[in-house]
């Protein structure tokens, strides 16, 4: 039987597992890990011999591709340089996570180009590859220390259900497997979802723990947009910018997340769940807009870095968040794009409220002609 190594709690013992699991794939063999979906099993994707007998163990047909599991989003650009804005979104909010990523691995520059001939035909045997950044410490440690990606693939036989616990694991591939991790039944106990992404198009080829709806809005296109409360002008700017481009796509505002894209504000200093200011939801009926159900909201990590575009009221908070997050200084600029401040009215009256929303109106129609409308996603649906 293989040896089977479990979780003793201890950060050390911990390294010291997945230090075994490293000297084990660096020597050819092959190791079932846990992830957050289901069990899997692993090889160097350097080595050949090592990829041969996984996909013996298997029954896979060497047709029959093989994902490739790496430790960040920013790994699967060196594999698919030429990866498209959806692609590049669902990879950047997904990952660590369950989703199998599948694009072109065909670039020139494509690291695969380093790995053994029969390796690239086993994982892009029609000039496409599945990428995984699986949610697990074991994994994703063990992918830090290795100088090559890993072929992965669920740790069961063809045709035989997932292995969600290390004694399904053992019980099924026995010797064919030198090490099992045991971290208990996995997070999910489901498979990823795996999505075909070409251009825009966005093919769902397995469903999986991520549904539908939940890969659209990953995929859309997010506008992110900043002040301080979340109560005056970042809520007048959202709900102009929304009524600006569904117009400019054709569709109402309630559709615009269906159409792949978003937008949404937040506060520097907003406290959670304040409403908007009612001279706010006064100026925009006034325009056919609905500020009655906002909801203020912090600005977040996740929100940082989920956003495609980060637009501030005011350079004291574009120089705030670049502090904070200097990773987001290519996305960030003033919404004014003249270089001015929109006025605060936050305690004025009506006219301070009319004013900045002129002053946020003035700028919709150059935001609206710099956005990539064109990067919206799609949803083709898969044939098979």
């Amino acid at each position: 039987m293989p040896l089977v190594l479990t979780d003793p709690g201890s950060a050390e013992d911990r390294r010291a597992m997945v230090g075994r699991a490293v000297q084990t794939l660096m020597d050819g063999g092959l190791v079932a890990f846990p992830t957050e979906t289901v069990y899997g099993i692993a090889a160097d994707a350097s080595n050949e011999a090592a990829v041969a007998r996984l996909l013996r163990i298997k029954g896979r047909r060497p047709d029959q591709p093989v994902a490739v599991a790496i430790d960040s989003a920013d790994a699967a650009w060196t594999i698919c340089p030429d990866a498209s804005p959806v692609a590049r979104r669902l990879g950047q909010r997904c990952w660590p996570g369950p989703l199998t990523l599948v694009v072109s691995g065909a670039h020139p520059d494509s690291c695969l180009g380093r790995l053994p001939a029969s390796v690239r035909q086993v994982v892009c045997p029609s000039g496409s590859v599945g990428l995984r950044v699986p949610d697990h410490e074991f994994l994703l440690s063990a992918l830090a220390q290795l100088p090559n990606p890993l072929v992965l693939t669920s740790a069961n036989r063809s045709g035989q259900p997932d292995a969600v616990g290390p004694q399904t694991v053992v019980e099924t591939l026995g010797d064919d497997v030198d090490l099992v991790l045991g971290d208990g039944r996995s997070r999910f106990a489901q498979p990823s979802s795996v999505v075909r992404v070409t251009g825009r198009e966005l093919e769902i080829l397995r469903g999986g723990v991520i549904s539908e709806t939940g890969l659209q809005r990953l995929a859309s296109l997010i506008v992110l947009i900043v002040c301080t409360g979340n109560t005056c002008r970042s809520p007048m700017a959202q709900v102009m910018l929304q009524g600006g481009l569904a117009k400019a796509l054709g569709c109402q505002v309630s559709d615009l997340p269906d159409s792949g894209a978003m937008v949404v504000s937040a506060g520097a200093a907003a406290i959670v769940g304040e409403p908007a200011a009612s001279a706010a939801i006064r100026t925009m009926e006034i325009r056919g807009l609905d500020l009655s159900h906002h909801e203020s909201r912090p600005l977040s990590d996740t929100l940082v870095r989920f956003a495609d575009a980060i637009l501030t009221m005011t350079r004291g908070h574009r120089d705030a968040i670049l502090a904070h997050w200097p990773e987001a200084a290519g996305k960030t600029s003033l919404f004014c794009r003249d270089g001015c401040d929109i006025e605060d009215p936050h305690g004025g009256d009506m006219a301070d409220y009319e004013n900045s929303a002129r002053q946020i109106e003035a700028q919709l129609s150059g935001w609206i002609a710099r956005l990539d409308l064109d990067s919206l996603p799609v949803i083709k649906k898969h044939a098979g």
